[in-house]
C-alpha cells in the first residue's frame, strides 16, 4: 500500500511538472548590451546603449553597480557604485530600467550599512520591508506644517539660544577639530525618550572614525532606534555621493509612517568634493573654486526633503543635521554659503573657543535659529530672553577690558555675570542634560543666583543644581514641557531649589571674625601701664 501511494505521488508530480512545460511558451525579448569604452577612478565611459535613461542603474561583470550620469549621443558617462578594478574597455554593460534604490524599514533599525543597503556590521542579511528610490521628490509645499514642536538636543548652550525644531535643518559649521560630530551625537544620544528615531550618514569618513562612533552608539543604547549609513575614505566616489540620498530615503519611510526622525549628514564637505571628482572626471565644466554649476542643487533637493508633515498626513518630522567643515574659519566659502542660504540656521563652532576650553565651542555671535523661539518651549523663552543679549554684552565688555581699562561696579558686574554665563553653558561630551535641568540652571542665572560662586566651583555648583533638580515636583516638571506659560509659582519653586543647592557655594563671611580677634589683643599694654 505505501508503495503504491508513493507512486502516486510522483505520478501527479510528474503530471503536473509535464502540464506546466507544455504551457510555457517561450519569449524573446530584446536586451540593450553595451560595452566599456574606457575605465577612470571611479567612472566608465560606454558605448551601445541607446535607450538608456538618466540616474539608470546599469550592471557590470562582476555584479558591479553604475548610475548613468552624462548621457550624449555617443556614449554615456557612468559613476560606477563598486570596485572596478576588474573592469576593462570592451566588457559588457546590461540596463536594468530602474533606477537606483535602498531597502528600508523597521528592520535597519540598530544596523550599519552601505548605501547599497548591504551590511556591514556581520550581523547577517539585512531584514526590509519594501525598497524606495534613493532620489525622490520633496513634499509639496500644501502638505508641510509648520515647525513648532523642539527637538532637544540636551546642549544648554543650542537649547536655550539656538533653539532647533523638529522639522528644520540646522547647519552645523566650523574648522576642523573643533567637536561638530560631537554635537551630532550628543544629539542622537538625547533622543532615548522623545520618541524620536535618527539616520547618521558618515560619509567619506575614516573607518576609525566611524567605529568609534558606532561604539559609542551601543555603549549609550543608542542603537536601538538608530540606523548608520556608511561609505569609509576608500570607498568610491560614486558611493559617497549617493550615500546621503539613500540615507534620506531610509529616514523617509519613518517620516511617511507619522514618526519623527532625525537625519545627521557627516559631512556634506565630503559630499561636495566626491561630486566635484566625478564631474571632472566626466568632463564637467568646472566653475568657482573648481565645483559645477550644479552643486547648488545636489544639497537643496537633498535639504528640501526634510519637512514637518501635516496631521492628515501622518504629521510625521524629518530634521536634517547637515556638517560642513570650513578651512581658517571662512564661512564665506563657497560650500558654506550655499547651505547657510538653503538651511533654516547654523552652529558656528569657534576653534579659538575651544582651544579656550569652552566646550561645546559654539560662537553664539555667529550662530542663529531662523525658526527660533517659536520651536521653543515658553519656559526656556521666560528663562533665557535676555540671556544672549547679556552674553553678547560680555563678550564685547571683555574684549575691551584686555586693554587694561578702568572698570565701574556696572562694567565689573556686568563682566562676572557673564563669566557666570560662559562656565554654566560648557558641558562634557557625551553628557546630555534633560530639559528640567537645564530650566533649574538657566533660571539661576537668570536670577544671577551663582554670581557669588567662585568661578573655580563652578562646575561643582553646577552639578549640584543639576542633582538638586530632580526634587522638582512631578507637576511642575509636566508643566515645563505642556504648559504655554511658566507660572510665577511654579518659577518660584524651581528658584528655592536653586538658592538651596547653592547655598554652600557661596563664600562665607570670614573677614567679620578677623576685626574681633584684633580688637581682643588691643586691651593688653594697659594693665602693663597701671602696674
Amino acid at each position: 500500500m505505501e508503495s503504491e501511494s508513493l507512486q502516486n505521488v510522483f505520478d501527479s508530480a510528474f503530471a503536473g511538472i509535464s502540464q506546466v512545460r507544455e504551457a510555457f511558451t517561450p519569449q524573446l525579448r530584446p536586451l540593450e548590451v553595451g560595452l566599456i569604452t574606457s575605465v577612470a577612478t571611479g567612472i566608465a565611459k560606454v558605448s551601445g546603449l541607446p535607450g538608456v535613461g538618466y540616474d539608470e542603474l546599469v550592471t557590470f561583470p562582476g555584479d558591479v553597480l553604475g548610475i548613468a550620469f552624462n548621457v550624449d549621443a555617443d556614449e554615456i558617462g557612468v559613476v560606477l557604485l563598486g570596485e572596478y578594478w576588474h573592469l576593462h574597455a570592451g566588457d559588457e554593460v546590461r540596463r536594468t530600467g530602474r533606477v537606483m534604490d535602498v531597502a528600508v524599514g523597521d528592520g535597519l533599525l540598530g544596523r550599519v550599512i552601505d548605501p547599497l543597503g548591504r551590511p556591514l556590521d556581520g550581523h547577517g542579511p539585512v531584514a526590509s520591508s519594501k525598497r524606495l528610490p534613493v532620489e525622490r521628490p520633496a513634499a509639496h509645499i500644501m502638505d508641510r506644517a509648520p515647525v513648532t514642536v523642539p527637538l532637544q538636543t540636551g546642549l544648554k548652550v543650542i537649547d536655550a539660544l539656538i533653539p532647533v525644531g523638529r522639522g528644520q535643518r540646522e547647519l552645523i559649521l566650523g574648522d576642523r577639530q573643533t567637536g561638530k560630530t560631537a554635537i551630532a551625537i550628543d544629539t542622537i544620544l538625547n533622543q532615548r525618550d522623545h520618541h524620536v528615531l535618527c539616520v547618521y550618514c558618515a560619509i567619506g569618513q575614516r573607518a576609525s572614525a566611524v567605529a568609534k562612533t558606532v561604539a559609542t552608539l551601543r555603549e549609550k543604547g543608542a542603537m536601538d532606534y538608530t540606523v548608520l549609513v556608511v561609505t569609509e575614505g576608500n570607498d568610491p566616489p560614486g558611493l559617497a555621493y549617493i550615500a546621503p540620498y539613500a540615507a534620506t530615503s531610509i529616514a523617509e519611510f519613518f517620516l511617511e509612517t507619522g514618526r519623527d526622525v532625525l537625519i545627521v549628514y557627516d559631512d556634506l564637505t565630503h559630499h561636495a568634493r566626491a561630486y566635484r571628482e566625478l564631474s571632472l572626471l566626466l568632463r564637467r565644466p568646472p566653475g568657482r573654486e573648481a565645483f559645477p554649476g550644479d552643486i547648488f542643487y545636489i544639497h537643496s533637493r537633498l535639504l528640501e526633503r526634510a519637512t514637518h508633515l501635516r496631521q492628515e498626513l501622518g504629521g510625521g518630522s524629518l530634521t536634517a543635521l547637515p556638517i560642513i567643515e570650513t578651512e581658517a574659519q571662512d564661512i564665506s566659502a563657497y560650500i558654506p554659503t550655499n547651505l547657510i542660504s538653503i538651511t533654516d540656521g547654523q552652529i558656528y563652532l569657534s576653534p579659538s573657543l575651544f582651544e579656550l576650553g569652552v566646550l561645546p565651542a559654539v560662537d553664539v555671535g555667529k550662530s542663529v535659529s531662523r525658526v527660533g523661539g517659536k520651536a521653543q518651549r515658553a519656559a526656556y523663552r521666560v528663562v533665557a530672553g535676555d540671556l544672549k543679549l547679556a552674553y553678547a554684552q560680555f563678550e564685547e565688555l571683555e574684549t575691551f577690558s584686555r586693554f587694561g581699562a578702568r572698570l565701574d561696579a556696572d562694567t565689573h558686574k556686568i563682566i562676572e555675570h557673564g563669566r557666570r554665563i560662559r562656565a554654566c553653558l560648557k558641558q562634557p561630551e557625551l553628557a546630555p542634560v534633560s530639559m528640567p535641568a537645564q530650566i533649574a540652571v538657566l533660571l539661576a542665572l537668570t536670577a544671577e543666583l551663582f554670581d557669588f560662586v567662585p568661578l573655580d566651583q563652578m562646575t561643582a555648583a553646577e552639578q549640584a543644581l543639576r542633582e538638586m533638580a530632580a526634587d522638582i515636583p512631578a507637576e511642575v516638571r509636566e508643566r515645563l514641557d505642556t504648559a504655554e506659560k511658566l507660572s510665577d509659582e511654579d518659577r518660584e519653586t524651581i528658584t528655592q531649589i536653586a538658592r538651596k543647592s547653592l547655598a554652600r557655594f557661596q563664600p562665607q563671611p570670614e573677614p567679620e571674625s578677623k576685626p574681633e580677634v584684633q580688637m581682643e589683643a588691643k586691651p593688653e599694654p594697659e594693665p602693663e601701664e597701671k602696674s
